[in-house]
């Protein structure tokens, strides 16, 4: 795949505009608490009865930072109280031992993410029980073959830490950053020195790690293009695999913590596109892959190879290559995706406890999807991951006239191709250089959702 992205400012400028990010569809906004505890049941079983079960994809959520970050919209926890882990950790290993039931036990979890919060606020005696609550309950392989990834933040990482977390299984570390400059790192309440940042990537060398990513945040206070120029080649130097470049998005009415950050110390609109496509052409110059969505990859990178061959994915954690999973998601908050359907654990600590304390499953909302939304989803999930869409195999194995159908969307899509976002064709629809970085936009236009009332005002803009 060329590695081709044009930034036009005109453009960006005409067609920025809040939208989901398409980690599911139908987006979250749609999630119901009509969707129950029995309704996951049912598709759980389901799932066991297909010709040929897919395999799972395990996602676990450490809510716990002992510190606030003032940019996180996460669903997190702040203390320094170690107690809270000890006893959530009860709470999840009993989810988990729920959860395993029903499933089929030769089902390969071929992919494992630990998210937060922070995944490394647990101790390493913490670590290594939780992995071996999940490999008593699920089948992990016992070697590289899976996608067994954690985030970790630096701070609350040591060098032993990063042995801990490879013998238990994980091959792929994402390490936040978000800027290493010490103005802005102050202004956000996130001080991480350059020398810890590469203490963790030097030992998950040495550990013989898979892969290494690393978050960054553009958009942040009293960054420039200058400062954030520093940022990225002191990033060049630690030579990570994958690079997250994410959009700040500043909503402190849905986000308290961002309350603290000062709307006037944040760059303009201008310059934080300016930013933008700096880091864009320092990174492809670099030699990074542009994926899509904020994400860059190494050429040889699995992502990159996933991509190439066709068989990149979307999900919740970000893009992997890992597409046929169906995803089982546990602790507070968590979302799981099971056949074509959706549903989400409870946010709060309390309610999570007590209702694992009957042994019930903390579901509290979900959402059931229909034909066309899986129609609908295929068509998102190949434009967000290879920047095009086969029409002519969409229609032979939906059974569909795809002109007649989305008549009213190719109406939109033609006003596209005039901007040059697009090409059309009968067969084909085709992102081109101009409209990858709007890709997005282009996803929205297929999206029966977008403007419905749940949806207005709850999505970040989309550069």
């Amino acid at each position: 795949m060329k590695n081709q992205v044009i930034f036009d400012t005109e453009l960006i400028k005409r067609y920025d505009r809040p939208g989901p990010r398409y980690t599911s569809y139908p987006p979250a906004t749609q999630f119901s608490d009509q969707i129950s505890s029995k309704d996951y049941r049912t598709w759980a079983g389901h799932s066991n009865e297909e010709p040929i079960p897919r395999p799972l994809s395990l996602y676990f959520h450490i809510p716990f930072c002992n510190t606030i970050c003032y940019y996180c919209a996460c669903n997190k926890v702040i203390t320094k109280n170690r107690q809270k882990a000890i006893d959530y950790l009860e709470d999840l290993f009993t989810e988990i031992e729920i959860q395993s039931e029903l499933y089929d036990h030769d089902r390969t979890v071929q992919q494992l993410h630990w998210g937060g919060g922070t995944p490394t606020f647990l101790e390493d005696d913490q670590i290594r029980a939780l992995m071996q609550q999940i490999g008593r309950y699920f089948h992990l392989y016992n070697n590289d073959s899976g996608e067994y990834s954690i985030e970790v933040d630096p701070r609350t990482a040591n060098v032993n830490t990063i042995s801990v977390l490879r013998d238990v299984g994980f091959n792929r570390l994402s390490l936040g950053v978000q800027d290493f400059d010490e103005q802005v790192q102050k202004a956000v309440n996130r001080i991480q020195s350059i020398e810890l940042t590469q203490s963790i990537i030097s030992a998950a060398r040495r550990a013989d790690y898979k892969s290494i990513n690393i978050d960054l945040i553009y958009g942040l206070p009293f960054q420039s293009v200058s400062s954030f120029s520093r940022t990225l080649e002191t990033l060049l130097e630690l030579n990570p695999d994958r690079i997250a470049l994410y959009n700040y998005a500043h909503l402190p009415t849905r986000f308290p913590p961002q309350r603290r950050i000062n709307p006037e110390d944040l760059p303009r609109p201008e310059d934080k596109l300016d930013i933008f496509q700096y880091s864009i052409e320092r990174l492809t110059k670099a030699g990074y892959i542009y994926i899509g969505m904020d994400h860059f990859a190494k050429p040889l990178d699995e992502l990159s190879v996933a991509q190439r061959k066709g068989n990149l994915h979307r999900n919740f954690q970000g893009y992997s290559a890992y597409a046929e999973c169906d995803s089982v998601a546990m602790g507070v908050s968590a979302i799981s995706n099971i056949g074509n359907h959706y549903c989400q654990n409870t946010t709060d600590l309390k309610t999570y406890h007590e209702v694992l304390q009957q042994r019930e499953l903390p579901i509290y909302r979900g959402c059931y999807t229909d034909q066309e939304d899986v129609l609908r989803r295929e068509i998102i999930q190949q434009l967000v991951c290879h920047f095009n869409l086969d029409i002519t195999d969409i229609e032979e194995r939906w059974d569909l006239n795809f002109n007649h159908f989305f008549s009213t969307e190719l109406d939109i899509l033609n006003a596209m191709a005039k901007d040059k976002l697009v090409s059309l064709s009968e067969t084909n629809i085709k992102v081109l250089d101009a409209g990858r970085l709007l890709v997005r936009n282009i996803c929205m236009v297929f999206d029966r959702y977008i403007d419905t009332p749940d949806s207005r005002g709850t999505f970040s803009r989309s550069i």
